[in-house]
């Protein structure tokens, strides 16, 4: 996946957002909505979040050492990982303790027409950060579904700026409910279960994010695609009878690591093992760039007797 994709999607988010949070925490001190305070602050957190995905795209760039020899690519795994704390944090936590405390002490909204005017115009910007999201993956999910996608993907940015975003329209559509429920019944109630209903969504998407994430962070293979391609690879290269077994890992987004045991001729001599390796390693490339990392150990094919 390219990175250069997701950093127009995390660019555009990071302007929208930062944008939205100054006219919903200007809305929430004209017209005390709670909703607008919970939604300021998601889009607060939201911007972080984006920064933190900027600088974990950043260090993972760094050259490997002698302390970590495959380099830094999971640091975008990790950034992205701190990026559903802060939002299930930050955003859920905070939305749901300002949602119970307007519960137990409700107000009358005052200026609502403001608060009204900036979600909607706020629903606007999340649109277009999320079309830009939309557009930028639409390349890499292929016949998948977004569900899918969002759980197979292996660079991060992505699924997390469209999952902040989905999460950003609907917590919008839910507070634009709550303010409009409330200056129709005249009970301040509704913002109150409009804010709880907001952090009880941010919470759900920062623990789906956390679980993608936390996988990718314990180490992910190849997909089924991946795994059977490189197999392929390897049994078209000259001198490679068959693949005894093969394991796969993802050292970052787009750098996988392949070991295999491969069958060679049992009279091959030591010249031609060593052909039949660099062939298999460039077929290999070739089928599936991402490999960059080959560790290929030759071996005979052993046949089992059955007694």
């Amino acid at each position: 996946m390219s990175h250069e994709g997701s950093t127009k999607a995390i660019l555009a988010a990071l302007f929208a957002n930062l944008g939205i949070a100054i006219t919903k925490f200007v809305a929430y001190l004209f017209s005390g909505a709670a909703s607008m305070l919970a939604e300021s602050v998601h889009s607060l957190a939201d911007s972080a979040n984006q920064l933190l995905l900027i600088l974990g795209g950043k260090r993972a760039k760094r050259a490997a050492t002698e302390e970590h020899p495959f380099g830094y690519g999971r640091s975008r795994y990790v950034y992205a990982f701190i990026v559903s704390v802060v939002l299930f944090t930050v955003g859920g936590m905070f939305s749901l303790y300002e949602g119970i405390d307007k519960l137990n002490h409700p107000h009358e909204l005052e200026n609502v027409w403001l608060p009204i005017t900036v979600l909607l115009i706020a629903i606007v910007l999340e649109g277009f950060s999320l079309r830009t999201a939309i557009r930028e993956s639409r390349p890499f999910k292929g016949n998948q579904t977004w569900l899918q996608f969002i759980r197979r993907a292996k660079s991060p940015e992505l699924p997390v700026v469209l999952l902040e975003d989905t999460a950003a329209q609907l917590g919008l559509v839910m507070a634009l409910v709550g303010v409009g429920l409330s200056v129709i019944t005249g009970n301040p109630i509704w913002d109150a279960f409009g804010t709880i209903a907001i952090g009880a969504l941010l919470m759900l998407v920062a623990v789906l994010l956390g679980v993608e994430m936390a996988s990718l962070l314990i180490g992910e293979g190849g997909t089924a695609g991946e795994v059977a391609s490189i197999k392929k690879a390897l049994i078209s290269a000259p001198g490679v009878e068959s693949v005894i077994h093969l394991k796969t890992l993802y050292l970052g987004p787009e750098e996988l690591m392949l070991a295999a045991k491969i069958a060679i001729k049992a009279n091959a001599t030591g010249e031609e093992i060593a052909q039949s390796i660099d062939s298999a390693e460039l077929a290999v490339r070739e089928a599936v760039p991402a490999t960059r990392v080959i560790y290929l150990e030759p071996d005979i094919q052993r046949v089992s007797v059955s007694r």
